[in-house]
């Protein structure tokens, strides 16, 4: 799997780009937000533990 990072300024075309991605969807393509996408990598560091401190899982909501 590869992943892109597409910084877009400009909420018009924003809108533009996520129409265009989502007519790719059908062929594979995932769309994560950066925000979905840190939350999924602490996940996946903790997945063989049992739990972890709610302390350590706030200090990742960065």
């Amino acid at each position: 799997m590869e992943a892109i990072t597409i910084n877009i300024n400009n909420p018009s075309l924003t809108d533009k780009v996520t129409w265009f991605l989502k007519h790719l969807e059908a062929d594979g393509l995932e769309i994560i937000s950066k925000e979905d996408l840190l939350d999924l990598k602490a996940l996946t560091a903790t997945r063989r533990d049992e739990s972890i401190p709610f302390s350590d899982y706030l200090s990742n909501e960065d």
